[in-house]
This record gives structure tokens, C-alpha cells and sequence, in this order.
């Protein structure tokens, strides 16, 4: 095989560099691999957040062939399903580089191990789960409030935008539709609308002169 161009090197070499930042940024839950594709049968060049137990110097993937032996592959294949030499199930993205030439020259992939995602989603569901051991029913929340969210909301889509983007004029157009539609006679009006456009209560009253 042909000695690597300075072109190629240096891509592999920078895509070590965003290798690193990802996998710090990233830490514990994501492996990332860089995989060097002119030397297929020892690929791996950097791996960091060791998950698969892969080292440097193994070879590629499947996929990595695919790339080695077609161009026309796709350059990103983002968030399919993969797995670990023990079972574990995977969440993988892997990102293909060309050289100026069009040739697959590396490959970056992030590996997100899903057991402990899904052993914390298991978790998060037990503890916001709730009874109904009491036949008790209870709200924190003013009677009207969800009304009010709910017409701050449609207010805020029929202009293509959110309610915390809402500009000065634009809340001053829907302070007058709620207080025409008696929304401001909810107790604690002014808070709930306020907290809902993520702007202090003074701002809501100004915008409601």
C-alpha cells in the first residue's frame, strides 16, 4: 500500500484532536474510536472511554470496509443500533473523512453504552411515579393556571416562535388578549406568566400597562 499523503496524515492526526475533546466532554458513557482506513487490518489509532475493550491496533469494522471498498457510502450514519462483544446494547454514530481526493481516509465513531441509561431510566421512573393509595387528589397549581399557559402557548405559535422568545411588543399583544379573555383574574396571574416567558413579574406588569 502506498505511503499515506502528508493530506491524510494530518486529517487523522485532527481528528485524534476531536476525538479527545468528545470523549472528555462525554465521559463515562460514550467510547470514541478513530479508526485509520488506509491500514484496515490495524485501524484503531485512538480510543478513549474504553467500553468495548477494543485497543489501539485492532482492526476495522465492518462499516470501516464498507467505506475502504465503496466512497459512495455514506459519510455520517448517525444513532444506529449496535452491540458489544458481551451483549451490551449500543447507540452508535459513525462519521467517515475523505481526503481532497474523495477517498475514505478515517473514520471517527461514538459508542454509547444504553445499560446504564437504561438502568437510570428505570430508576427516575420509580422515584416520579406516584400513588393513589389515598384516593386523594391534590394540586399546588392556582385553578386557571394551565388555561393560561395553554393561551400563552397558542399565542406564541401563531407568531412561529416560543414563549421565552416573545419579544416586548409581542407580550404586550398577548398581556391585552388575556386580560380581554380573563385569564389576569386567575389568582397569581401575574406570576404564572411571568415564570411561563422566563421574565420577572415586573416586566410582565410593565408589558400589561
Amino acid at each position: 500500500m502506498p505511503k499515506p499523503s502528508r493530506e491524510q496524515q494530518v486529517l487523522v492526526e485532527q481528528l485524534k484532536q476531536v476525538a479527545q475533546g468528545l470523549a472528555e466532554t462525554f465521559a463515562p458513557f460514550c467510547e470514541v474510536v478513530v479508526h485509520d482506513l488506509l491500514h484496515a487490518d490495524h485501524s484503531i489509532v485512538a480510543i478513549h472511554n474504553n467500553l468495548s475493550g477494543r485497543e489501539e491496533g485492532d482492526p476495522t469494522t465492518e462499516l470501516g470496509l464498507a467505506r475502504i471498498a465503496d466512497k459512495t457510502c455514506p459519510q455520517v450514519i448517525a444513532n444506529y443500533a449496535n452491540q458489544f462483544a458481551d451483549g451490551r446494547q449500543v447507540k452508535s454514530t459513525s462519521i467517515g473523512i475523505k481526503d481532497s481526493g474523495g477517498r475514505y481516509v478515517a473514520a471517527l465513531c461514538l459508542n454509547v453504552d444504553l445499560t446504564l441509561f437504561g438502568t437510570l431510566q428505570n430508576m427516575l421512573g420509580q422515584f416520579v411515579s406516584t400513588g393513589d393509595t389515598s384516593g386523594m387528589k391534590e394540586s399546588l397549581d392556582p385553578p386557571g393556571a394551565d388555561g393560561i399557559r395553554q393561551r400563552i402557548d397558542q399565542f406564541a405559535a401563531r407568531l412561529a416562535t416560543t414563549p421565552r422568545a416573545l419579544k416586548a411588543s409581542e407580550r404586550r399583544a398577548l398581556m391585552s388578549e388575556l386580560r380581554e379573555s380573563g385569564s389576569m383574574e386567575v389568582r397569581r396571574a401575574m406570576e404564572i406568566v411571568a415564570l411561563h416567558l422566563g421574565v420577572s413579574r415586573a416586566t410582565v406588569y410593565n408589558d400589561a400597562r
